[in-house]
Parts: C-alpha cells; structure tokens; sequence
C-alpha cells in the first residue's frame, strides 16, 4: 500500500510539472506567434526626469529577433539583433556594430528597467528552468496560475528563480516577479490595458518597477502587433541591422 501510496504521488508530480511547462508554452506561444512585427513606445520614470522611446520590433519564433529605436534623435537607428544564441548590437553614431557578451544581459537595456535578456530574450524560460505550479489568484478579475521558474545549475541565465502569473482562460502573462540567484526580489512587472490586436488579445501594457527604487519604473506599451508576417531567418543579418527602417 505504502508504494502504490508512493507511486500515485509520483505520477501526480510528474504530470503536475508537466502542466506547469504545458501552460508556459502556450502562453509563450500566444504571445510570439510563428511571426510577428510589433511598434511600441517604452516610457522611463525616474523621480527627477523621464524620458520615452519609440521602437520597432520584428521576431520569427523564439531564435530571431530585430529591435530597432525609432526616437529620440540622440538614439534612432540603433539595432539590436539576436540569432539563436548570439546578439549584436549596431551603433548608428559610430558605425559599428558590438556582440553582446552573456556577461552583458543583466545590464540595463538602453537605461530602462528592463534587462537586456528581458528584451533580447537570450535565456529560455522553457529550458533554461524547471516549473511548477505553487499556487493560484485573481489579477484583473482574471484568474490565473501562479508558476515557480527556478534556474537550472548549468543554465547561463540572469534570473535565479521568476514567478509567472498566467491567465487560466487565453494564457496571458499577468504579471511577473524576478528573483536574483540569492532569493531577493529584484524586479516586478505587471500587464494592463488587455485588448485584441487582430484576432489575438493581449495585455497592450506592461510595467516593469524594481522592487527597492522608489519613485522609478519603465512602461512598454503596444500600438500595433501584427502576426504571420512574411519574414524568414535571413531577413535577421548584420547587414539588415543598417537598413532597417
């Protein structure tokens, strides 16, 4: 009896694990698209100043991503390009472009509150951590999983552990909170404004605020997202990164 006992809680864990990784997927899904292009306005507040950004993105799956500042003046032009595992950056005043070190992710992406891999996405929340459901709430009247992301020994990410709030109904990302590798909450970012953009429905914004900077947060907010765009992975070069427009 003990071990039929043992067995079941086995099986149980091995399937609830595996409807932790099923929900991240979908979600991840949802929100990527086989192909997508997306124009966006990034806001940053601090107590004493801000500032707001116009960019561009275009993306194919999780491998190939373009970014590219549209204002203000002093940053237009600048590109950022990811292929599978590796990240340039193409600086328009100087006319060259840098690899991005893994060193590098944990930096602030262009003086916002987001990282660079949180933007980049160089880590992979699907193999680069374990999940498992801890629990569940309720965020704009939606209620959601709560899933644990704890970072695998080997894997090279910013992030030691990140809680996922993840709509039970359209598998939305609610809201997040990322960890360092010592347990400290670091960052927290929450969605709002949940509208359709074509025939999908999104959070249209989300709020990135670090947990210990009082008065000081940055805003991503979608104007447009279109998907099934045609694009393939050679549209994602170095030389692409000076034409982009």
């Amino acid at each position: 009896m003990k071990k039929l006992f043992l067995l079941f809680l086995f099986v149980s864990n091995v399937m609830y694990a595996q409807n932790a990784y099923d929900i991240i997927k979908r979600s991840d899904e949802h929100l990527r698209g086989a192909s997508n292009v997306a124009e966006m306005s990034i806001k940053i507040e601090r107590p004493k100043w801000s500032r707001t950004m116009k960019i561009k993105a275009w993306s194919l799956g999780s491998e190939y991503s373009f970014i590219l500042v549209q204002a203000p003046a002093r940053d237009k032009g600048t590109v950022f390009l990811k292929r599978e595992n590796e990240i340039w950056n193409w600086q328009p005043k100087i006319e060259k472009i840098i690899k991005l070190p893994p060193s590098m992710m944990m930096q602030s992406w262009m003086g916002s509150d987001f990282t660079n891999d949180d933007l980049i996405k160089e880590s992979s929340i699907l193999t680069d951590y374990t999940h498992e459901i801890i629990g569940d709430t309720i965020l704009l009247d939606r209620p959601c999983y709560i899933i644990e992301l704890t970072a695998k020994e080997d894997a090279a990410v910013v992030w030691g552990k990140i809680n996922l709030y993840i709509d039970k109904k359209d598998f939305l990302q609610m809201a997040s909170e990322f960890y360092d590798e010592d347990g400290y909450l670091i960052n927290k970012m929450e969605a709002s404004d949940i509208r359709y953009f074509e025939d999908k429905i999104l959070p249209a914004t989300l709020t990135m605020t670090p947990f210990e900077d009082d008065g000081q947060k940055t805003t991503l907010q979608y104007k447009s997202m279109e998907y099934d765009i045609d694009i393939n992975e050679n549209f994602f070069t170095q030389q692409n990164m000076k034409r982009l427009r």
